[in-house]
């Protein structure tokens, strides 16, 4: 049986679908909030709930009686993925609060959860590529110092990751924290740029441009980071023998980068959707924006090497897909 918090968004809906497809038990917590068109968000779950093995609860997980209720209702949970989170980066500079009581309470209530579940294999959880910060070296290892966040909600990841840690050193709980990289793919989130860009170029609107174009993401497919995922999910630490730097006395907490190995420039990601949508992209370029970085590129060979996670989709290829679907979606 297998938790999965944020079932309804966009990662979390792709993990439940393919969890049931597998054949498992699929628990679901989202609270269905609105900081996006929750009818999205319902039209995930809308695709989930059919399925006989998928129980839906809609709880916050900040909501402490509420999630130990929970645990105390399905005490047969052995594996947790915690996707559930307060997301965006310039969101975090409008509401500052909304990200310390997802962020930090939501998953200090999860490691709690955790201590009382005796068949617990593996809590997985996301982090983000945004606790990179500052760092100038690329591409971005998970060996880097990472104590010069550039946003509140790149200072709330770091902080699950140190929870978690300090958990796992106490407790044993066996946890994986997995730092995504610019996840875009169908059923994805309005606020993300392909999201963004596909909207605007259909309805022939101005696409604000960020730093003038000069921008490169480490853009990741949908169902390459599910896989990543759904391999993880199945290789708790104590399982894992290939690095030989650890210890007996080592917690069983690792971090890995799920992305890309290539970033895309930003203005090669228009050009594709301007050629897959058959128009042009009205552009209106603008300086950087507070708490953004100019490139991101992950360093994935430790996810490669324990989880034998390779990206097979090209940006032509997922921007396609993605709009496909968002055509089907929106009925364009």
């Amino acid at each position: 049986m297998i938790l999965v918090t944020g079932a309804a968004g966009f990662i979390g809906y792709h993990v439940c679908h393919h969890l049931l497809s597998k054949g498992e038990q699929v628990i679901g917590v989202d609270n269905l909030n609105p900081y996006y068109d929750v009818k999205l968000k319902e039209a995930r779950l809308a695709k989930l709930t059919p399925h006989p093995r998928f129980n839906f609860h809609l709880v916050d997980i900040a909501n402490q009686t509420a999630i130990q209720a929970l645990i105390q209702q399905h005490p047969n949970i052995t594996h947790i993925v915690h996707l559930a989170a307060q997301a965006g980066v310039r969101y975090s500079l409008k509401n500052p609060f909304a990200y310390t009581d997802s962020n930090i309470v939501g998953h200090l209530t999860l490691l709690e959860a955790c201590r009382h579940l005796p068949r617990l294999k593996h809590f997985v959880y996301a982090s983000s590529s945004s606790v990179y910060g500052a760092n100038q070296k690329l591409p971005f290892s998970v060996l880097d110092p990472v104590d010069q966040p550039i946003s509140l909600y790149a200072a709330t990841k770091r902080s699950c990751e140190l929870m978690s840690y300090t958990y796992s050193h106490l407790f044993g709980i066996p946890s994986t924290g997995l730092r995504f990289f610019t996840v875009y793919g169908p059923w994805g989130r309005p606020d993300m740029s392909a999201f963004l860009f596909t909207k605007a170029i259909l309805e022939e609107e101005e696409i604000p441009v960020f730093n003038h174009g000069d921008m490169r993401r480490n853009f990741t497919y949908i169902d390459d980071i599910t896989q990543g995922i759904l391999a993880c999910v199945e290789s708790p630490p104590s399982s894992l023998t290939s690095d030989v730097s650890q210890t007996d006395a080592s917690p069983p907490h690792r971090i890995y980068n799920i992305g890309n190995s290539r970033s895309e420039p930003l203005m090669h990601f228009i050009y594709t959707l301007e050629e897959i949508t058959g128009k042009k992209a009205k552009i209106r370029y603008e300086d950087m924006q507070p708490g953004d970085v100019k490139e991101t590129v992950a360093d994935i060979s430790d996810t490669t090497r324990d989880f034998g996670f390779i990206p097979k989709t090209n940006i032509e290829t997922g921007l396609a897909h993605f709009v496909e679907w968002y055509r089907e979606f929106y009925g364009i």
